[in-house]
């Protein structure tokens, strides 16, 4: 699998347990986007320090080539990934918590 391939399934099987499985539906709240507005730039920030640096280096067959901030955009869809799970499962174990 490519890197595109893994980023965009790791990106819909986020997605539908933000819906299905933890039920917590944060794509739709304010709250979600405006951390995310926060965590962007700092993500644009670091993906352009690593890939100018040569930190991380990508092989183009791997990726679609669009690039921004010196990084894919496979990048930010898979870091997009990471903090929509992250949360969705944050909120998910804090109502099962006050369930209890």
């Amino acid at each position: 699998m490519t890197y595109t391939e893994i980023t965009s399934l790791a990106l819909i099987l986020v997605v539908l347990s933000d819906i299905f499985l933890f039920k917590t539906s944060l794509l739709t709240t304010r709250a979600f986007w405006a951390s995310y507005a926060i965590i962007l730039p700092f993500q644009l920030l670091t993906n352009s320090w690593l890939t100018t640096r040569e930190v991380v280096i990508y092989d183009a067959t791997q990726i679609m080539g669009w690039r921004i901030a010196g990084a894919p955009i496979e990048d930010l869809l898979f870091g997009f990934a990471m903090v929509v799970g992250f949360l969705a499962y944050w909120e998910f174990r804090k109502k099962r918590a006050n369930v209890a």
